[in-house]
């Protein structure tokens, strides 16, 4: 499971617009399914029966204290570096400061609930490509950078699970907080 923030349908269909033509120039590259992108805030790889629910109390009042931001993804990112790239995006230039906060408060809800989350340094981007091995990136960081960039207001967090299927891992929503309202107490 991950949670996350998702662009809207039109960011998704404008990107898809965009990358569609370039998806056959290199082979060796896995391009992600648009219906798939998102912004990760925190990966939690196993989480145990009965802890969802815990995770999702404490996901709704970390949404609730954080507002709507502004958000804004441009420009060509690949890591762990451009000479041998193993994921290519693009990168967020607006609302990484309120992206890691976010991604902060979500792994600390993640270990209240007594799941494990990733605690790798936060870097704030949409993975759109893949490459196995690792190779040079530099050609497709020219031409991410070259994409009109796309921006939007988050006003929601997302619990993602990931479903392997007979065709490879899809993503299924598990549940939507929204930012900056307050947790109603199903009881009263």
């Amino acid at each position: 499971m991950f949670t996350a923030v998702l662009p809207p349908a039109e960011v998704v269909q404008e990107l898809d617009k965009y990358l569609q033509p370039r998806r056959d120039a290199d082979p060796e590259l896995r391009w992600t399914r648009p219906e798939g992108w998102h912004l990760t805030t925190a990966f939690m790889g196993q989480v145990g029966d009965g802890r969802d629910e815990y995770l999702e109390d404490h996901l709704a009042e970390v949404a609730a204290k954080a507002e709507p931001f502004d958000v804004r993804v441009e420009g060509g990112i690949a890591f762990p570096n451009p000479d041998k790239a193993r994921v290519l995006g693009l990168a967020v230039s607006v609302g990484h400061d309120e992206l890691a906060a976010l991604s902060a408060s979500c792994r600390a809800a993640a270990s209240r609930a007594g799941i494990e989350a990733d605690g790798t340094r936060f870097v704030g981007h949409l993975t759109l490509a893949r490459h196995s091995r690792g190779a040079s990136a530099t050609r497709w960081l020219h031409v991410l950078d070259a994409l009109p960039g796309w921006s939007w207001t988050a006003g929601e967090l997302v619990l993602i699970e990931s479903q392997s299927s007979g065709y490879g891992y899809g993503y299924v929503v598990a549940a939507r907080f929204p930012l900056g309202r307050p947790v109603v107490d199903q009881y009263g």
